[in-house]
C-alpha cells in the first residue's frame, strides 16, 4: 500500500507543477508553514512506520494506539501537516488546485472521524 500512496503522492506533484508558476523568493509564510507541515509528517511516520501511515489497520495489522506528540495535541496531526505544506504553496499553485486539494483532505478526516472505532488502532495493553 505504501508504494501506491507514493506513486500516487508523485502524481499529485506532478499534476500540481503542471499548473504552478514558481517563482524565488518564496513569500515569508512559506518556510515556517512548509517546514511545520513537513515535521508534521515525518513524526507521524516516525511514530506509525509505513504500517499505521497507510492504513495498515484495515489490512489486520497490528498499530499501537499513539500518544505522543503531535497525537497528543493535534487531531489528524498528517493531514494538519498537508494542508499547511499545500497552504505553503499558494503563491506558486492556483487557489482553486490547493483549495480541491485541501478539500480532499476534509472530506478524508470527516469520513474517517464517522467510521466504525472497531477498525482503528487500540491502545496496547
Amino acid at each position: 500500500m505504501a508504494l501506491v500512496s507514493h506513486f500516487l503522492k508523485i502524481v499529485q506533484f506532478v499534476s500540481l507543477f503542471s499548473v504552478s508558476a514558481l517563482s524565488w523568493p518564496p513569500p515569508f509564510y512559506f518556510w515556517p508553514l512548509f517546514i511545520f507541515g513537513q515535521f508534521l509528517n515525518f513524526r507521524v511516520y516516525q511514530l506509525l512506520g509505513a504500517t499505521g501511515t497507510y492504513y495498515g489497520i484495515r489490512f489486520g495489522k497490528n498499530v499501537p494506539w499513539v500518544t505522543e506528540f503531535p497525537f497528543g495535541v493535534i487531531k489528524d496531526p498528517q493531514y494538519v501537516g498537508s494542508i499547511m505544506s499545500l497552504v505553503a504553496c499558494l503563491s506558486w499553485v492556483p487557489l482553486f488546485y490547493v483549495l480541491l486539494w485541501i478539500l480532499g483532505y476534509v472530506f478524508i478526516i470527516l469520513v474517517e472521524s464517522k467510521e466504525d472505532p472497531a477498525t482503528r488502532a487500540k491502545p496496547l495493553s
